[in-house]
């Protein structure tokens, strides 16, 4: 090989372990930054994140007691109504759900027999009394009044004639005439009607129900230890299952007997909107104010090594304190510092901790996402 071509060779060489150097270099480098941003990002994902909670400020304040029971509808007054006496059914002038008025007719049996039986007695009175008068003239009346002739003779004579039986007979066809035609007792709403026209109804079968639903009975019990709690008149809230909508009523009698459950029967009128129905089932609450309490949210207390506890907010760390319940309702405690905890205190104006708690430890540190108002 000649010496210039020697030399362009090991030139040729060269440039190719430089090429070869430059692109290990940059590969490596690219390796390294990769790690790098590998290892911030995974620093990123396990740094610990301060727990974000919402707090109170603990006050003395009126606790509403709740005493809650389910009930049901009654109305104050319900009849099953019933012919007295025994006829096809002509006609029923109502339908379930109207509502109608104390005297109105309601339906009617065929009145042509008792019309005949009412006529017949009308006649035979007015034959007996013919009878009556003449055996009062024979005895030397002039005057038919009651009043004026001897009350013993005037029965006997009234007899023998036959006009005291006339005159019982006429008054019973009148009854049963009158009974034909079924009326409203008091105003109500018409429910249960079953029977139809034509039909034979006899006499003492329920052929409407007649419900006054202005004002219900709501029917509800209560343990032993909560009777203590209320008194005739005592306000409740009432919301029926079916409706979103809540009442207001009192108390009008609690039965002085404990059944064999251990509850006592209470019941309290509601007035109707028109929306209440005759067996509506419904919550009943009792609300009593307490004075001078320590409220809290409900899921302010938790539940560490079998012990409820509160946590308390002082310097951006978490410290957690025993306490007691001492009353609830549907939302609320009543709390008290533990008896026998030492170390359990609760003052007006901590700041308690009152959602973000189930994973928080003590002396945890945390940050207020909100301030609640109590």
């Amino acid at each position: 090989m000649h010496p210039p071509q020697r030399v362009a060779h090991q030139n040729e060489l060269i440039r190719v372990f430089i090429l070869l150097a430059l692109f290990i270099f940059t590969n490596c480098s690219q390796t390294k930054h990769k790690e790098k941003e590998a290892d911030i990002i995974d620093k990123k994902q396990y740094l610990p994140e301060k727990n974000e909670v919402d707090v109170i400020v603990l006050q003395k304040s009126v606790f509403k007691k709740e005493i809650v029971s389910n009930g049901k509808l009654v109305a104050l007054q319900k009849n099953d109504l019933k012919f007295e006496v025994t006829e096809t059914l002509e006609k029923i002038y109502v339908n379930n759900g109207d509502y109608v008025k104390k005297g109105q007719t309601l339906a009617s049996l065929k009145a042509f027999t008792y019309q005949q039986a009412f006529t017949k007695a009308e006649i035979n009175l007015k034959k007996t009394e013919l009878e009556f008068q003449d055996k009062l003239i024979g005895r030397g009346y002039e005057t038919f009044n009651e009043d004026s002739i001897p009350s013993k003779e005037y029965n006997m004579l009234a007899i023998r004639s036959g006009y005291k039986d006339a005159l019982h007979e006429l008054k019973t066809a009148q009854f049963n005439l009158k009974a034909v035609k079924l009326k409203a007792p008091f105003n109500g709403k018409v429910a249960n009607i079953e029977r139809k026209q034509y039909e034979q109804i006899n006499a003492g079968e329920a052929v409407i129900t007649l419900i006054n639903d202005a004002i219900f009975e709501v029917e509800f019990y209560l343990i032993e230890s909560e009777v203590g709690e209320i008194a005739i008149n005592t306000k409740i809230q009432m919301q029926p299952f079916a409706l979103n909508k809540s009442y207001e009523g009192r108390i009008v009698t609690i039965n002085p007997l404990v059944e064999k459950d251990g509850t006592i029967l209470v019941k309290a009128k509601v007035k109707n909107d028109g929306n209440l129905m005759e067996g509506m089932n419904v919550k009943i609450r009792i609300q009593k104010d307490i004075e001078n309490q320590f409220v809290v949210p409900k899921d302010a207390v938790i539940l560490r090594q079998n012990q409820e506890v509160l946590f308390t907010f002082k310097s951006g760390k978490t410290y957690w304190t025993y306490v007691q319940t001492t009353n609830e309702n549907s939302s609320e405690y009543t709390v008290i510092p533990h008896p026998d905890k030492s170390s359990a205190s609760l003052k007006p104006g901590d700041t308690i901790i009152v959602s973000g708690n189930l994973n928080l430890a003590h002396d945890t540190e945390v940050s207020i996402k909100s301030m609640l108002s109590n």
